[in-house]
């Protein structure tokens, strides 16, 4: 296990493959599969500074893409439960539902945000919300992310990860 985890991440090494490094991390993060892709694009906008906008831009393209699939799956998994329960709302469902309904595909916003942003995408998949303002939301959620946060890595707190 450790030595296909040692290729895996000699293959994704930053300095070689850069961009596509960070589209691959962000993307898979942003699924519900425990991961970071900010220490991903702040290396590799530290390497190259040049790079701030593409890097900004790709890892919100992967991440967005992830919290697409995301989606998909929360709403795969909607269908899948109703075919096997055989009822459409729990009490659950359908508190989700209205607090859901009150924001809409806005609440995709905070789709960046730590452990429950992931989640989000998937129940608004669940709840059947309209798809693309739904990406819309997770795209601007996620671009504000990681245009502040890169930054204020790289400028507000530059000490902090000085060579």
């Amino acid at each position: 296990m450790e030595a296909w985890l040692g290729t895996l991440l000699d293959a994704l090494a930053l300095p070689k493959f850069g961009l596509s490094t960070v589209f691959v991390v962000a993307f898979v993060s942003a699924t519900l599969l425990p991961l970071g892709s900010e220490p991903a694009v702040f290396g590799l906008v530290k390497l190259n500074p040049d790079l701030f906008w593409p890097a900004i831009l790709v890892a919100t393209a992967g991440n967005t893409l992830g919290g697409v699939v995301t989606y998909a799956m929360g709403y795969g998994a909607e269908r899948a439960y109703v075919r096997l329960v055989r009822q459409e709302r729990t009490t659950m469902h359908a508190h989700a539902l209205r607090w859901l309904e009150r924001f809409g595909p806005k609440a995709c916003l905070l789709s960046w945000l730590p452990l429950v942003g992931d989640p989000l995408c998937a129940v608004a998949g669940w709840l059947h919300l309209a798809f693309w303002p739904c990406v819309g939301y997770m795209a601007i959620g996620k671009l504000a992310r990681y245009v502040v946060m890169t930054s204020a890595l790289l400028w507000v707190f530059p000490g902090v990860f000085a060579r």
